[in-house]
């Protein structure tokens, strides 16, 4: 009797391990791709002015202590890790991310970066998208070792997948000094239409490398953050040559991504406008709770909107009342905000539709 009780624990235990593995294999990895807007840490391991690894940022995680994300807590990518279910995902160059590890997924993005090469030059050594793509490649390489190629290639197709990218090829390329090597090659209109015309490469190039659920993220009102209120404004109005530009910029990119999932015949990818999102909580802070969106938490000069946010900088105490956290990115409450409206939002603010609705089409297929 009491070797029949054994043999059936046994098979039990072997039965839970072998759900277990299933449920494991079966949960949906993350990648991310872009600028500082969604870098978990990647700056950290490069030579480069363009990392957020000091204090005061990340004095809202449980260590209280820098994790390389340009917040006082939590950016886009956790957020929707939060959404998927699954632990953040890791910065591909930390030494951290092996093993099961590699099942999670991986974030690529790197501070600084644009759509174009020659975006953020003044930051020397960052993982440009190119590059990004290639760290990609070898990510799948690694992962086919630990799991098989085909299973890697389904780990993959299954995947969601997070670009943003765009912001920096204006604050940080076009703007960034009067009479730019590119505001003298291109006039506005023209400059948008060729940053459309190099980011529809990019998800190309993502496509081609078996990404089939693609979340691509527009830029935000530009000329509202604090850093440009510091720079460009008087009176705390909105600066209108960066508004104008991302005006032209997001509709023509909600237009290229409906042309692409046309183009393949399928919704590989939905878009989010980012502009619009943040606009509402910019033009109207007190609906969602914060007493202002001009002022950095984090910073110095004007609006907080100068330099970069340092142990010696201001600081604010309550940072779930500031839209922004420093001088170019949102608060961790804001960014929270942000990934709800992804999640749930409107043709308004998601085209062709949420992120909610886009993973669902999974279950319908499977089912």
């Amino acid at each position: 009797m009491a070797t029949s009780v054994i043999v059936s624990w046994m098979i039990l235990g072997l039965f839970m391990a072998i759900s277990t593995t299933q449920v494991e294999a079966a949960a949906r990895a993350f990648f991310v791709f872009g600028d500082s807007l969604v870098d978990n840490g990647n700056n950290n391991y490069l030579a480069t002015t363009a990392r957020a690894d000091s204090p005061p940022y990340g004095i809202d995680t449980p260590s209280r202590r820098p994790t390389g994300r340009f917040s006082n807590g939590k950016n886009i990518p956790d957020f929707i890790s939060d959404a998927l279910g699954s632990e953040p995902t890791l910065p591909y160059l930390s030494p951290e991310l092996k093993g099961d590890k590699l099942l999670v997924g991986a974030n690529f993005a790197s501070a600084g970066i644009g759509i174009l090469n020659d975006t953020g030059i003044q930051f020397i050594n960052i993982i440009r998208m190119f590059r990004q793509f290639q760290y990609f490649e070898e990510y799948q390489t690694r992962l086919a070792d630990l799991v098989g190629y085909d299973e890697a290639q389904r780990i993959v197709r299954d995947a969601l997948v997070l670009i943003t990218v765009g912001g920096n090829d204006f604050v940080n390329n076009y703007y960034l000094v009067p009479f730019s090597a590119r505001s003298r090659q291109f006039n506005v209109p023209d400059y948008v239409r060729y940053l459309i015309s190099e980011y529809r490469k990019l998800l190309m190039r993502l496509y081609e490398l078996g990404a089939r659920r693609v979340l691509v993220t527009g830029t935000g009102p530009l000329g509202c953050v604090p850093a440009e209120l510091a720079m460009r404004s008087l009176s705390g109005q909105c600066a209108p040559e960066l508004m104008a530009a991302a005006a032209l910029y997001n509709p023509q990119l909600v237009e290229m991504v409906n042309g692409l999932n046309s183009q393949l015949g399928a919704n590989i990818f939905i878009a989010a406008n980012t502009q619009q999102q943040t606009k509402d909580f910019i033009t109207n802070p007190g609906a969602y709770g914060f007493t202002t969106s001009k002022i950095a938490c984090c910073g110095q000069g004007p609006y907080n909107g100068l330099g970069l946010c340092t142990p010696y900088s201001n600081l604010c105490p309550n940072r779930d009342e500031y839209a922004f956290w420093d001088p170019f990115h949102p608060s961790e409450r804001a960014n929270g905000i942000i990934v709800d409206m992804i999640l749930k939002g409107s043709t308004d603010h998601m085209s062709p539709m949420n992120l909610s609705t886009f993973l669902a089409l999974d279950t319908m297929t499977k089912t």
